[in-house]
């Protein structure tokens, strides 16, 4: 039986796809260590694997031997430590954790997962310090970045995996793919390629994982609803894709458009937005505050001071030392991006994965826990917590691919693991 361990597991998603995995290369495993801080991330594990995990991984100091590690470790700054104690230390840092335990138990394996920032985070440095670790404890590593897009989950969400094997280099069919580069460069991608290949497996869409019957309380409100219906017209299908937000233009709605705050003449305010961006004003990448003078090198009405007064007195924009700035209220929407059910979903974040949207039968609404868990490759049998926002936050945070990562590993790696000798071929109950 090969044994392994979960540390910083949240709901479970790595063990999830390690334990797919391992099923699949019919090699009978256990699950001996699972750590987790959040307690309500806890309660979800314990939901769906009838353990609790223990908490805190710097109190665990005692671990039944294992042969796989599996982590996916917040990347705490490793600058502070570097500056106090000089570079290449990696004390104060979650990732000594992982350290400390690879060196008191030297298990043959392990699998790292982390943002794709890691590898360019300070320069490089935190991540050349953390390869260094794990060479100098005498692991051979790959790493590499994946979008999960390319693995049948319709998110574009890049992630980097390290993967390692004690005294041995691993040899993986992976590569590193970051995929298209947001939900519009895949969805003319596709389309292109169903042109000139119609036998090509269709890839799975947003519109794959929308339930059917959803309840009201994920609807719009009334009121928003309007304001959409105001600006697009009667068919709300023409919001796929769309974003909601003020300081960009492209493919977006603004609070301004939407009368959020008041009617007004919103060309105006599209106007400021797209000239402010104009690098004769400054190279500021959502623009720069602007004055009159400037604003009038590109709006030549007379009634400018008539149309300045008014959007700053419904709050769409304000003066500061003479120079004019739109006011950010990305917050204030109840969705701020509608999903393209014939394209792939933006990253989710714990942040605002309640506030993506999506119009189905004409109607706009929130997408559901459920369809979040679908758009990270939870199954259907995955359970969610109870408690909607805390749902939400939990699959924002979440893991999704391993399983594809974990069985091209063990299929590479299986000699030099040895694990078929170690266990029976059956797959696990």
């Amino acid at each position: 039986m090969i044994k392994y361990i979960d540390l910083f597991s949240g709901i479970g998603g790595i063990r999830l796809g390690a334990k797919q995995a391992l099923e699949k290369m019919q090699i009978h495993s256990k699950c001996v260590l699972s750590s987790e801080i959040n307690e309500k991330a806890c309660e979800t594990y314990e939901l769906n694997f009838g353990e609790r995990p223990q908490g805190d991984i710097k109190q665990i100091m005692d671990i039944e031997p294992f042969d796989f590690l599996l982590a996916g470790f917040p990347c705490q700054p490793f600058s502070y430590a570097g500056k106090r104690r000089g570079f290449g230390d990696t004390r104060g840092t979650l990732f000594f954790e992982i350290e400390r335990i690879l060196e008191k138990y030297r298990p043959k394996a392990f699998l790292l997962e982390n943002v794709r920032g890691l590898r360019t985070h300070d320069c490089g440095r935190t991540f050349e310090t953390i390869m260094l670790k794990l060479h100098d404890l005498g692991y051979g590593t790959i790493e590499l970045m994946l979008n999960s897009s390319d693995f049948g989950v319709p998110q574009n969400r890049v992630r980097l995996y390290i993967l390692g094997i004690y005294g041995a280099t691993p040899t993986m069919n992976l590569v590193t793919n970051l995929g298209a580069a947001d939900s519009h460069k895949y969805k003319n991608t596709y389309q292109q390629l169903s042109i000139f290949d119609d036998t090509k497996k269709r890839n799975c869409t947003v519109g794959d994982i929308l339930e059917s019957d959803v309840s009201e309380k994920y609807f719009c409100s009334f009121e928003f609803t309007e304001q959409l219906h105001s600006v697009m017209g009667e068919d709300l299908s023409k919001l796929h894709g769309y974003r909601l937000i003020d300081y960009r233009g492209g493919q977006s709605l603004h609070s301004w458009e939407l009368g959020k705050k008041g009617r007004c003449t919103s060309p105006e305010m599209n106007l400021l937005i797209q000239n402010r961006r104009k690098h004769n004003f400054g190279t500021h990448q959502d623009g720069k505050k602007l004055t009159l003078e400037q604003i009038k090198t590109f709006y030549k009405d007379d009634d400018i001071i008539t149309v300045i007064t008014s959007l700053i007195e419904k709050g769409y924009l304000k003066e500061s030392d003479g120079k004019y700035n739109p006011v950010c209220g990305n917050m204030s929407f109840e969705v701020f991006k509608f999903l393209d059910p014939d394209s792939i979903s933006i990253t989710l974040t714990s942040s605002d994965a309640n506030r993506l949207g999506v119009v189905q039968n004409n109607v706009p609404r929130r997408i559901t826990p459920r369809e979040c868990a679908r758009l990270q490759g939870f199954p259907d049998t995955f359970i969610v917590n109870p408690i909607d926002s805390f749902a939400y936050k939990q699959l924002g945070n979440s893991v999704p691919v391993v399983e594809s990562v974990i069985y091209d590993f063990l299929k590479n790696n299986i000699d030099v693991l040895g694990w078929f000798e170690k266990c029976p071929l059956v797959v696990n109950e």
